[in-house]
């Protein structure tokens, strides 16, 4: 299966106007040029991208949702774009590079020899710099594949349609592609895919999340301790420290 391939599962899974699609190749430079503020990420561009597509983009004239300002973030346009890693590339880095270089929001799909991902991150006008925007938490589902059959990448897949989310403005659709990436995240650890636009249970999914994540480093931190430890009293104090996380772990997994 290709990238390209791999690409269109998600793109058409939006089910986006005609009017709405760019379907254009991105050269690397701009990227580097743009979104590059290091040498290191020159050359992780250059080393780890195959190749760069911006397939779509939502604006009010092209998918008939309105823009969205207020103080803290300005919303024209959500730029659907598409990138194919190489064997090796540093996926996290430029995942989160590629959000930063591109001005509008994006609803990004990466392809590499793990499978797809889909990514999102919420943009905001930087305090200190007037005409820049900056990135909050990229959020980002990966592990999905162009020819999976399960219930869980197949719900996903179908929540994802324009028509399911919310279009008050450009801002909230984003944040219901955010949600559903969320949602996914959710339903690998639970079983059960379940898209909302409730706020509240928005949040509170998002709060068990960010602790499942932060519960399970932690665990994986005591387990690496305690495999290196040599006195027996301390390792059976990490042990013990590793049963409460667990359970710990556990009911936050009940909160997803």
């Amino acid at each position: 299966m290709t990238a390209g391939a791999g690409f269109l599962t998600i793109v058409n899974a939006l089910g986006l106007p005609s009017g709405a699609r760019v379907d254009a190749r991105v050269p690397k430079k701009l990227l580097v040029e743009q979104g590059a503020p290091t040498a290191a990420d020159k050359r992780a561009i250059q080393d780890g991208i195959d190749e760069l597509q911006w397939f779509a983009a939502c604006k009010p004239a092209t998918i008939g949702v309105p823009a969205f300002a207020d103080d803290t973030r300005e919303y024209l346009e959500i730029a659907v774009i598409g990138c194919a890693f190489r064997s090796g590339a540093k996926a996290a880095r430029l995942i989160e590079l590629i959000h930063r270089a591109i001005p509008y929001p994006v609803l990004l799909v990466t392809a590499d020899e793990s499978g797809l991902a889909v990514s999102a991150a919420h943009k905001r006008h930087a305090q200190n710099e007037a005409g820049r925007t900056v990135i909050e938490n990229v959020v980002a589902a990966s592990g999905l594949h162009a020819d999976a059959v399960d219930s869980v990448q197949v719900a996903f897949l179908k929540s994802l349609a324009l028509v399911q989310q919310p279009r008050a403005d450009l801002y909230t659709l984003y944040a219901g592609w955010i949600a559903r990436i969320e949602a996914v995240n959710a339903a690998r650890l639970t079983g059960t895919f379940a898209a909302t636009d409730d706020q509240e249970a928005i949040d509170r999914r998002r709060a068990a999340l960010d602790a499942h994540l932060r519960l399970t480093k932690e665990i994986e931190g005591l387990r690496a301790k305690a495999k290196r430890e040599k006195q027996l009293g301390r390792r059976v104090d990490l042990n013990l420290e590793i049963q409460q996380r667990e359970a710990d772990l556990a009911a936050y997994a009940n909160q997803l």
